[in-house]
């Protein structure tokens, strides 16, 4: 029995396939082969396609097919995970009716920050667990002031993996873990916000169905299944944002137990069973996959948008005769600290752990006499492991007790310099894990649909493949105190 998982990311769609009994992975494809470009129509703005996403799931999908190592009637069940805080807005035929805002938009800033006031910060922190700030709710109510003759057209609106689930079944879904994660979500109440649905004027019937994370979220009809070469009527049976669903692809499922991932953004996202929340919303509390309303699970998560962008922006400017590993390589000729070259890795929207600021990608003490593009490759990845480091001892600050990070092998954690740097600074040992999002959503997908009892047993058939033990630098942490005193100076 075969499960197929999707992960909907910023730059691409990748498709996975594995074995349910064993979860080898079988196959896996990513689609388009470039990357997807993100519009941005006015300073701050950040959209995509929903259209287009579709079309590269299906390539995607499609083009795993022509490995030819499994058949493709034989896949069960469907799984998806997707780039969180995404709006999609959906007319009653089930299309798209504008560009997706998507997550790094930073628009709906200060609709959410009067949001906050108005609503006040005691009902926000302790019902929604954050600030409305720049989530799906805010955007939804930008819409509804600056777009009225889109959002008069709007039949429902729906996160970006729901609108996927809703091309392939025809059927229109969410859950309380997508829900919270757009800040519509009362914890205390175990509703959708009232308060603030009625604060921004938003109507409850523009809501899809709320199912489970793990249940049946609507077959696939037959014309899909038909493109697809698969067989009609399997279940979408999971969806979770790329955060929860990386969680999941770590075994990340019970308080204390911490998972990373530095692609685009870089994120940081700890389990616990309180309905904690950061006085100053810079961290954010979302329901887990496994949470219920009879036991907390809340998903704590820390996100830098400027992490991997960063990187692949070097690369771009390098030319596209240079590969990542190539960067990779130049990085680890230069010695730790990159010579005293610092850069701030922002640039990719409002920072939430700043404060909802916009600070913009920055070096500090570039030489043009010394520096090279080795030192900035370097200096972006020990940057990144320094943002990291500056969110991790926010979440310290708010009594959480970290002690080690499980990681998938993936994305920036696929160099040896950014992987150590992290550990370093962090001084955390990092357990690495085969497998990325498509393969966590193709697991979902098998516990959705009943082949596995439940998360935590398909989580116990994960090992890690090895760990990167925590060495603390003198000179990393001298470097780590230049860097947050420049911070500091600027956008605090």
């Amino acid at each position: 029995m075969l499960l197929l998982g999707i992960d909907l990311g910023t730059s691409a769609a990748k498709v996975s396939v594995i074995d349910a009994q064993t979860q080898q992975l079988l196959a896996s494809a990513t689609w388009p082969e470039t990357e997807v470009s993100i519009e941005s129509p006015q300073p701050g703005w950040a959209e995509q396609s929903p259209d287009l996403w579709w079309e590269n799931v299906k390539g995607a999908i499609l083009k795993c097919h022509t490995k030819g190592s499994y058949n493709p009637k034989e896949i069960a069940a469907i799984g998806i995970a997707y780039q969180m805080h995404g709006l999609v807005l959906t007319n009653a035929a089930n299309n798209s009716i504008r560009n997706s805002i998507i997550w790094c938009d930073s628009r709906a800033v200060e609709t959410g920050e009067k949001a906050f006031h108005d609503l006040g910060a005691d009902y926000c922190l302790q019902h929604l667990l954050n600030s409305p700030g720049n989530f799906t709710a805010s955007k939804l109510a930008w819409v509804k002031q600056h777009e009225p003759f889109v959002y008069n057209k709007v039949h429902q609106f729906m996160l970006p993996g729901d609108f996927i689930s809703l091309k392939m079944t025809g059927v229109a879904t969410t859950t309380v873990s997508a829900l919270s994660e757009g800040i519509f979500w009362d914890f205390r109440d175990k509703k959708v916000s009232t308060k603030l649905m009625e604060y921004y004027q938003l109507n409850n019937s523009m809501i899809p169905g709320i199912q489970p994370v793990f249940s049946e979220h609507g077959f696939l009809m037959k014309d899909v299944a038909e493109f697809l070469m698969l067989r009609e009527g399997i279940p979408v049976s999971y969806k979770a944002g790329d955060q929860p669903n990386n969680a999941l692809a770590l075994n990340v499922l019970e308080p204390g137990e911490v998972a990373a991932t530095a692609g685009t953004s870089g994120v940081i996202y700890a389990v616990t069973d309180g309905l904690d929340y950061d006085p100053q919303s810079r961290v954010n509390s979302f329901a887990h996959v496994n949470h219920s309303t009879e036991l907390n699970r809340i998903g704590v998560l820390l996100c830098i948008n400027g992490a991997g962008i960063f990187n692949k922006w070097v690369r771009q400017l390098a030319g596209q005769s240079v590969s990542y590993e190539m960067l990779n390589q130049m990085a680890s000729t230069v010695p730790q600290g990159s010579d005293g070259l610092l850069a701030l890795p922002f640039g990719n929207g409002a920072e939430r752990m700043l404060n909802n600021q916009l600070p913009g990608a920055q070096f500090i003490n570039l030489d043009l006499n010394k520096h090279s593009l080795p030192h900035i490759a370097r200096a972006i990845q020990e940057s990144v492991a320094f943002a990291f480091r500056y969110g991790l001892d926010i979440m310290r600050e708010n009594g959480m007790d970290i002690n080690l990070v499980r990681a998938g092998r993936a994305n920036l954690f696929l160099s040896d310099i950014f992987a150590g740097s992290f550990s370093s600074i962090t001084n955390l040992a990092v357990e690495f894990y085969e497998g990325d999002g498509s393969f966590g959503a193709a697991i979902g997908a098998g516990v959705g649909a009943g082949i596995y009892q439940s998360a935590a047993e398909a989580g116990n058939l994960r090992k890690p493949l090895h760990t990167v033990e925590a060495a603390p630098s003198v000179i990393l942490e001298e470097r780590y105190n230049d860097w947050k005193s420049v911070l500091k100076k600027q956008f605090t």
